[in-house]
């Protein structure tokens, strides 16, 4: 318990004590005034049952205290938890949604490679064809220029012996 609690028990165990030690001086008549017309009643027992009611509506006041604390407590945690579920579905959707962009930034990256390739293969396709055109010109002059050699080198038997 805590030390107010126990204070407060100590101090309701005491009046109570000092209570039941003088109960006939509690119940012994005195004459009360009360501004407009006097009575004879018991002082004591008066003043115990406003000591009473005093007592009772301050627990009362405290539970209600307590009580609204309590419901504003529990209200705030449902409305922590329905952000809190708020905030996780939005990061879900974030999460989702990165994803989506990291899906079409490598299918759009794919792609790209996709053409790039293409056109590299087309490039080395019109590379190779120049380069065999080139390669079947240079054995055709090749070819002729040897020819023309050998036809230089070679006597010829319908030309006349002296150009021979």
């Amino acid at each position: 318990m805590r030390i107010r609690s126990l204070l407060l028990i100590l101090v309701i165990t005491l009046i109570a004590a000092f209570t039941v030690l003088n109960w006939n001086v509690f119940l012994a008549n005195t004459t009360l005034s009360f501004g407009i017309t006097t009575l004879d009643a018991p002082l004591g027992l008066i003043m115990l049952g406003l000591l009473i009611f005093v007592v009772a509506y301050c627990l009362v006041y405290v539970l209600y205290l307590q009580s609204n604390v309590l419901m504003d407590t529990r209200r705030n945690a449902k409305e922590l938890q329905t952000n809190r579920e708020l905030a996780d579905k939005a990061e879900a959707s974030r999460f989702t949604e990165l994803r989506g962009f990291v899906e079409a930034g490598l299918k759009q990256g794919a792609e790209q490679d996709t053409a790039a390739q293409q056109a590299l293969m087309a490039r080395l396709d019109a590379m190779e064809n120049s380069l065999r055109t080139s390669v079947e010109q240079s054995g055709n002059s090749l070819s002729a220029y040897i020819g023309e050699l050998e036809d230089r080198l070679t006597p010829d038997k319908d030309a006349p012996a002296a150009l021979r």
